[in-house]
């Protein structure tokens, strides 16, 4: 039987999928889905609002509703609880780390190491506000580049932090928003956009412009396309954005 009590409610248009808030929620009801935060069980939300302030967007409120009653039973909580070893094996993908990687690559008859430096790289789980964004050389990078390209790592990601994004099947809105927000909260020196030569790859150089007029700031941002059989087709500087900033 519903009765009407305090349960969290969240807003999806402002949350940025960085899961501090799934993370914080002890109970299991917040979850990430397809990038999202969401109440997947009222009944385990116990309304008490520990996750809103792990949220760096305010995305997250109380509001007073009909739902079920909070499920308190000890066979719920006994289900969620986590060996020491489990916990230490959570998803990586919420999880920011940065790398120390040594300079330089291996010769022709060596294994390469990778020059990734920090983690998670997915446009999408990126909070705005992590540590590797500040002062960097940002690489805004499609999906498909890193396998079309052989020396992807030698001739881009060494030196640079990087994005990646697919502007054919992710949401572009979401990721302007986010780009702007990364934009105003760091100190990002220059934009370097690698993508493929297919036409609905332009949208990503479109989706970096845009969020560097709505930011405001003038950064310098170059080009690059990448062919579908892995060579270079073109390299163009691109404006640096708003002038009033």
């Amino acid at each position: 039987m519903e009765t009407v009590r305090k349960i969290v409610r969240i807003d999806e248009d402002k949350c940025d999928g960085c899961g501090l808030c799934a993370e914080a929620c002890a109970e299991g009801a917040i979850q990430m889905v397809d990038g999202k935060a969401r109440l997947i069980n009222e009944a385990h939300c116990d309304g008490l609002g520990a996750c809103i302030g792990e949220c760096p967007r305010g995305a997250i409120t109380l509001e007073e509703k009909c739902a079920e009653p909070y499920d308190d039973s000890a066979d719920y909580h006994k289900a969620q609880e986590k060996p020491a070893e489990t916990e230490k094996c959570s998803c990586p993908s919420m999880r920011i780390e940065q790398v120390q990687r040594k300079s330089g690559i291996a010769g022709n008859h060596e294994h390469n190491p990778s020059m990734l430096g920090h983690w998670p790289v997915q446009l999408a789980l990126v909070p705005p506000g992590a540590p590797f964004l500040e002062g960097t050389d940002l690489l805004l990078v499609s999906d498909c580049v890193p396998f079309a390209y052989a020396d992807f790592h030698r001739d881009f990601l060494n030196g640079r932090s990087v994005l990646v994004a697919c502007p054919k099947l992710d949401d572009a809105r979401a990721h302007i928003q986010k780009l702007t927000s990364i934009l105003r909260g760091s100190t990002i020196k220059s934009i370097t956009v690698a993508r493929m030569e297919v036409p609905c790859c332009s949208g990503l150089t479109a989706m970096a412009k845009q969020a560097l007029e709505i930011s405001g700031k003038e950064i310098p941002l170059k080009e690059v396309v990448i062919g579908i059989r892995g060579n270079i087709k073109e390299t163009a500087s691109q404006a640096q954005g708003s002038s009033g900033a």
